[in-house]
């Protein structure tokens, strides 16, 4: 059985997205010690090279949509995750979406009871990345179908919002796997739950 891997950018004070659903906190304290030949910069050095243990992806409709309108057409020059985001098969958990295409293709969805689909999607892939997707995420803490937790902690305070986990959720003990600090102040927080 595969892992399940919940990652989401997050505040300090701990909101995947403020008040009104926005998340343009994420931009708020750029990036600093890029290498100056490549461009890129240590945040995303870590990432891509925690990406290339990952096998699938995974995503809300709603994330989808914000995805889909930038990732096919990123210029890796621009954002180095692009290559893996392109590269890697997507899946999009939705019973209301017609299609999917990402770029000039499509990407599969994943229809019926969310918890028993990524059940099914955690047999065919070692690791599974889920990137924001807030709803699908709370619907799976609350299956019992998250292994991993990725916090990537953006040197912010935003006062309210929307917090990564159900709000019923209860109390989950975490195991840190590992943290790494930037010197930008971002921090990467990697937790398997018990």
């Amino acid at each position: 059985m595969g892992r399940l891997i919940v990652e989401q950018i997050v505040s300090a004070d701990g909101y995947a997205a403020d008040s009104e659903g926005g998340i343009e906190f994420f931009e708020v304290s750029p990036e600093v010690g890029g290498d100056p030949e490549s461009g890129v910069g240590p945040i995303d050095r870590e990432q891509l090279a925690w990406l290339e243990g990952v096998d699938a992806i995974l995503l809300g409709a709603t994330t989808y949509r914000m995805f889909a309108e930038y990732w096919p057409t990123a210029d890796v020059r621009q954002e180095p995750v692009a290559e893996p985001i392109a590269r890697l098969p997507k899946h999009v958990v939705s019973n209301s979406l017609e299609r999917v295409p990402w770029g000039e293709g499509e990407i599969e969805v994943l229809r019926g009871d969310a918890a028993a689909s990524v059940a099914r999607l955690k047999e065919r892939f070692e690791a599974i990345v889920l990137w924001g997707s807030l709803q699908l995420a709370d619907a799976l803490f609350e299956a019992g179908l998250v292994d991993e937790l990725r916090l990537r902690i953006v040197p912010v305070l935003i006062g309210a919002g929307r917090s990564f986990t159900p709000a019923g959720l209860g109390q989950r003990a975490l195991e840190l796997d590992h943290a790494v600090t930037h010197p930008s102040g971002h921090v990467s927080l990697h937790y398997r739950l018990r």
